[in-house]
């Protein structure tokens, strides 16, 4: 059914939307708190850690690090977007978020959400070529290669975040001011304007077709191949190793698309605020953070950069204290 067109009359622009957030589950919130807090600072400190190794350590200037050095700033971008005014919620009594500070939070999500959709599937096709064509390896993912793919993943985000940003915040909204979410998303929005929405709708279908299922069909369909090149290697440690660094990626891409997917592809009758709030925590919060996990605790070259960083530390720090020693 098609929302009533705009009533006659003077209505005047709304200056500040209020963030239900989690108030409808009042014995949450100190849970909530403690739980958000914890996981944006490991967020955080993860994130900038993987940068700072990948920058520093020389055996990590590879396609595979230069894409997840880059995952890592948009996972710090994108969870700064969120958390900080949800944390702040949970704390105060006061949920009103402006409307400018709406259409803010609303554009960054969806230039960093976007651009993630892309630079994942960038990184599945690294995966693909290092397993099913390593000879090709440092040819098809050179330097250039990598800068365009990367690049074209952060225009993709900004992109989707001006046609979306543009279609929603020059609607008029005389419904209610009440966003029931956590964050200023785009779909909550529309149900406070008081013109018919079909087509956004329709373009924001489209849209996420474009930005969430075709990539993922890509990454898909790269795992079927290198599933189906792994299982032809011969030597058993082969196997492992390989399984062993595809399946952090799988692990990741899985919780975002899949979650995703569920939101913005399921049609509209099924549409349930408080499921979608909660499946939202899987591509706001949960992915963030398994980043730093899968691939600084499971990873052999992370770590072994980590101790060598480390390593260097510690023999400049005995250096300075001989020195010193010796004036």
């Amino acid at each position: 059914m098609k929302k009533e067109r705009r009533p006659e009359g003077n209505f005047s622009a709304l200056s500040e939307f209020i963030l239900l957030g989690f108030s409808n589950f009042p014995h949450l919130q100190h849970l909530l708190f403690s739980l958000f807090l914890y996981t944006y600072l490991f967020t955080l400190a993860g994130n900038l850690l993987i940068i700072f190794l990948t920058h520093m350590d020389a055996a990590l200037h590879t396609p595979m690090y230069f894409f997840l050095g880059n995952l890592s700033f948009l996972e710090i971008c994108y969870t700064t977007v969120n958390i900080p005014k949800t944390l702040a919620s949970l704390l105060m009594e006061d949920r009103s978020i402006s409307f400018l500070g709406c259409a803010t939070q609303n554009s960054f999500f969806f230039t960093f959400g976007g651009s993630e959709c892309f630079l994942l599937a960038s990184m599945a096709y690294d995966s693909y070529i290092a397993i099913c064509s390593p000879l090709n390896y440092p040819v098809l993912l050179n330097k250039k290669t990598c800068n365009v793919l990367a690049a074209g993943s952060w225009l993709s985000g900004i992109l989707i975040s001006f046609v979306l940003t543009s279609m929603v915040f020059t609607l008029p909204f005389c419904r209610s001011s009440v966003i029931n979410h956590y964050f200023c998303d785009i779909l909550p929005l529309l149900k406070l304007a008081c013109v018919d929405t079909s087509l956004i709708e329709m373009c924001i279908f489209m849209l996420a077709l474009i930005y969430i299922a075709f990539p993922f069909v890509l990454f898909f369909l790269s795992y079927i191949r290198i599933v189906s090149t792994i299982l032809k290697t011969v030597s058993i440690e082969g196997r492992k190793k390989a399984f062993s660094t595809c399946s952090s990626h799988l692990i990741v891409v899985i919780f975002f698309y899949v979650s995703a997917c569920i939101i913005y592809l399921k049609p509209k009758a099924d549409s349930s605020p408080d499921t979608n709030k909660f499946l939202s925590l899987l591509y706001t919060f949960l992915t963030p953070i398994l980043n730093p996990i899968i691939y600084t605790l499971r990873n052999k070259e992370v770590k072994g950069a980590f101790w060598r960083l480390l390593g260097k530390s510690r023999l400049a720090c005995i250096k300075k204290v001989i020195s010193c020693n010796c004036l």
